[in-house]
């Protein structure tokens, strides 16, 4: 397997659903129908006891796949109520069509007031894609009581609340227990606030033809565990050190030396076959017993680093850096070097005070770092990370790895990549020295940049994930050294 699956934003989910209705005849209701099938069917499969359903069911088309499964379940015996405001009654054919088939087979309607009907399972199917403002008064309610109940909540296609194109909640949103999308992924369910929201996601594409796949371009590409062997590959019997690539890890002020220790030993586990380290002195006993082979080199000024930099090929810059008047001095002459780099950290907050040019960089910005190279808040990241990763790749002609809740991975010209992996566990400080580190020497070992970010994140969060089989909580960054190892090795 590929290893990657396309993602679509909100316009091309809906030149999907026209060209799918155009192979049916072009009826949408034998689209909806199949959607309702769909959802019944997993409905079924993850809560077969559930016999009191409640379907909350809004005015577009949603909605009528809403109708469809309460339909269904209400013939399979179940007991069966939906739920709508007064003025979410179906507006669009299809919906008219398929609440009418209910109503007309015995269904029932409750107009929401307060609370919901007990139930075994909510079935959220409100507004799906068509919402990306903060749902109105009325709506916020009905949500809120979705919410507030004790069943398992299931939602169609997409959280109701959730932007579909940006993952940003502007209001409130559905808190699904899981999400079953249709036809093709939506993007902003991977990455920012919906991963509060969606629970586990899952797809059925409905039974469409590829064809209608064709010119329809992806906004992004997620990637999981399968991509890794896309890239790392076995090495040739006969290798040597060098082939593996020289990384120089400079960075550790005083007070920091373990960012620049966790750099150095997360590349040496990515695989790079020779390593420096150019830190304050103070460090360099502390690093050499930790990792022996790291060569340490103390440097308390440009003039101790310059002779270092012709021997790299690649520069890990900023773990533990500092913006003081060493970490400044140490990130000017680097990048006057024009040597690829990965930049992190205080490289960023530097970058961000001290513009330059670029050449050949990969930046790690969390969203804090990305607002300050963009001059905005970090809201205004979070809004939009996909926007804001393109962004910041143009602004810099550099790779662009933006850390947090679904990583996104962007460079100029490319179709950015988001990262199904990761966990809260990993929100702790040390966590990018060490993806620093691995992006750095994978790049070392001849990938492109763009090749190095999206397979040394993914390792990354691939490597925290088995890191978390033993909890999330008090998940060190020094724990995912061996799975590293591991997990370079496909």
């Amino acid at each position: 397997m590929s290893g990657s699956f396309p993602l679509y934003d909100t316009r091309a989910a809906r030149e999907l659903d026209a060209r799918a209705s155009a192979r049916l005849g072009g009826d949408p209701y034998a689209l909806m129908l199949r959607a309702g099938q769909a959802a019944w069917r997993y409905l079924l499969a993850e809560w077969p006891q559930a016999q009191r359903i409640v379907v909350v069911c809004g005015p577009g088309n949603n909605g009528g796949d809403g109708y469809v499964l309460a339909h269904l379940a209400r013939r399979a015996g179940r007991a069966v109520v939906v739920v709508h405001l007064d003025e979410h009654a179906p507006r669009t054919p299809s919906g008219q069509r398929a609440c009418t088939d209910y109503i007309a087979a015995g269904g029932g309607v409750e107009l929401f007031d307060i609370f919901l009907p007990a139930a075994d399972l909510v079935v959220d199917a409100l507004f799906g894609i068509g919402l990306s403002r903060p749902p109105d008064a009325a709506s916020a309610r009905l949500v809120k009581a979705i919410n507030a109940q004790n069943a398992p909540v299931f939602a169609l296609d997409v959280p109701s609340g959730v932007d579909a194109d940006r993952g940003h909640v502007p209001g409130v949103a559905v808190l699904a227990s899981r999400t079953l999308q249709f036809i093709a992924e939506h993007v902003g369910l991977r990455t920012g606030d919906a991963l509060e929201y969606t629970g586990a996601c899952a797809l059925d594409e409905l039974d469409v033809p590829d064809a209608i796949f064709t010119d329809v371009a992806p906004a992004a590409e997620g990637l999981w565990h399968g991509a890794l062997a896309r890239w790392l590959l076995p090495r040739r019997r006969n290798t040597h050190k060098g082939e593996s690539g020289r990384v120089l890890c400079i960075g550790g002020d005083h007070g920091s030396g373990g960012a620049i220790a966790l750099c150095a030993e997360a590349a040496l586990r990515a695989g790079t076959g020779l390593l420096r380290v150019a830190t304050r002195e103070r460090h360099v006993g502390p690093i050499l017993a930790r990792r022996p082979e790291a060569m340490v080199r103390a440097v308390e000024s440009g003039e101790d680093l310059e002779p270092l930099l012709p021997q790299a090929d690649v520069v890990a810059l900023g773990p533990g850096l500092g913006q003081g008047e060493w970490g400044r001095g140490l990130f000017e002459l680097t990048l006057r070097a024009g040597k690829p780099c990965v930049l992190d950290a205080d490289a960023l907050n530097l970058l961000a005070v001290h513009p330059h040019e670029l050449h050949d960089a990969i930046l790690t910005p969390h969203p804090g770092e990305a607002a300050r190279l963009l001059g905005v808040d970090t809201r205004e990241i979070q809004q939009d990370r996909l926007a804001a990763a393109r962004a910041l790749a143009e602004q810099h002609h550099a790779v662009v790895v933006l850390k947090g809740a679904g990583t996104i991975i962007a460079a100029p010209q490319a179709i950015p990549c988001v990262l199904d992996a990761g966990n809260p566990g990993m929100a702790v400080g040390g966590m990018g020295d060490v993806l620093t580190g691995i992006i750095a020497a994978l790049r070392a070992q001849g990938l492109a940049a763009f090749d190095a970010a999206r397979a040394g994140a993914l390792l990354h969060s691939l490597a925290g994930d088995a890191a978390a089989a033993e909890g999330e909580r008090g998940l060190l960054p020094s724990d995912l050294m061996p799975i590293v190892r591991r997990l370079a090795n496909p």
